[in-house]
């Protein structure tokens, strides 16, 4: 027996473009001392990458030629398929790489192989939706003499680059021809300049402060206003928001703040032209604000939300729902008389006419670091295998 250990270097999350590094570890767990012990051999190993799209059959129609299927693979079959008995198709997938050929492990030997391999900039982000499914994962094949081909897999989360595709890298360097006899430390000293610099766009898009002042109001005349300082955000983010009621000419029983996520499919490959859009909740606050003047909000951007996105298949945006309930007639506030000496007790009203109404302002939602999605990611680093 060997046992297989994969360990991604620096976590499960990468940005677009950043090279993903992962330890491989082959170890013979026998101990030399046991009288049974004896060396182990594998015949090959090769690492991978791929991208696996997986579409809902009852939102998404895909052109025949792209119609999913699940790919198999005979067991005495040598070749290294690495996405073997998955769901959906494969869209995107690095070049195999070998790790080595003819491998022998003798009692409690171990020997470990780094691979390395740079993620596609146009590649898709990893996403779980409703309508589609976008999931990567680092697929590691072994096999015996004579065996069937094993396969580790281990999953890890793409943050899309393109979503600062309107916004200009830093152009510190000349252009010059890639060389391929770089050793891996500048290969590291290009992989940190691209991070640094997208984590630098970020900081300076997403801290840009300017007063956004909307009024708000309803047939009946003006309910208050509503005051945001920014309305492009990182995730991992809190999104703070004001309300002004005291100058309203109708009085605000309730509102609720929702944020929501937009998930649509794109026209050509809806399954009905009314095909309507796809909202998720990610966030909500809720509020009684009657005699209320001034009140705020505070939403989490959950950094295991998907940046906004689009794809030839679907799109994703963000947005703040607003909803209002609002009185038809005025509601006395309570009073207190100046010289009071018993305790008084106020009491609502017990049946007001309302008239309820929504909004919906768009926000722009992009990637973090994707260090900081690491430490808190719930997903393990490390996948292991006997074989």
């Amino acid at each position: 027996m060997i046992e297989v250990v994969a360990k991604l270097i620096r976590g499960p999350v990468f940005l677009a473009g950043e090279a993903l590094e992962c330890l491989v570890t082959f170890t013979n767990p026998l101990s030399a001392a046991s009288t049974s012990a004896s060396s182990e051999t594998l015949a090959w190993a090769s690492a991978q990458i791929h991208c696996q799209f997986h579409a809902s059959e009852s939102r998404v129609q895909l052109p025949a030629s792209e119609e999913q299927r699940q790919d198999v693979q005979a067991e005495n079959e040598t070749v290294f398929i690495p996405n073997r008995g998955e769901r959906g198709q494969c869209i995107l997938s690095t070049p195999p790489k070998i790790l080595f050929c003819d491998l022998r492990l003798d009692p409690g030997e171990t020997k470990s192989y780094s691979y390395s391999e740079t993620l596609p900039l146009a590649a898709p982000p990893s996403f779980r939706g409703q309508s589609v499914k976008y999931v990567y994962k680092l697929t590691i094949g072994c096999q015996r003499v004579n065996c069937p081909i094993q396969l580790l897999r281990v999953p890890f989360r793409v943050l899309l680059l393109h979503a600062l595709q309107g916004f200009q890298l830093p152009q510190e360097e000349e252009v010059a021809p890639s060389n391929p006899f770089l050793d891996e430390e500048e290969i590291g000293k290009r992989d940190s300049r691209l991070l640094d610099s997208a984590v630098e766009i970020l900081m300076a898009v997403t801290s840009r402060r300017n007063l956004h002042q909307y009024n708000i109001s309803n047939a009946r005349g003006r309910v208050g206003t509503f005051c945001i300082f920014k309305t492009v955000y990182k995730i991992g983010e809190d999104i703070i928001g004001t309300f002004n009621f005291s100058d309203g000419e109708i009085p605000c029983l309730q509102y609720c703040v929702c944020l929501q996520a937009e998930e649509s499919v794109q026209e050509e490959y809806r399954r009905s032209r009314s095909q309507p859009v796809t909202i998720s909740t990610h966030a909500q606050h809720l509020e009684s604000c009657l005699h209320t003047a001034c009140s705020h909000f505070s939403l989490p951007l959950p950094l295991s939300s998907c940046p906004g996105f689009s794809t030839n298949i679907v799109s994703l945006k963000w947005r703040l729902h607003f909803e209002f309930v609002t009185a038809r007639e005025p509601v006395e506030a309570p009073t207190v008389p100046e010289n009071q000496s018993e305790i008084i007790t106020w009491t609502g009203a017990a049946h007001i006419d309302v008239d309820t109404f929504s909004w919906d302002l768009p926000i722009k939602v992009l990637p973090t670091n994707p260090l900081l999605v690491s430490y808190v990611s719930p997903a393990p680093s490390t996948h292991s295998i006997c074989i």
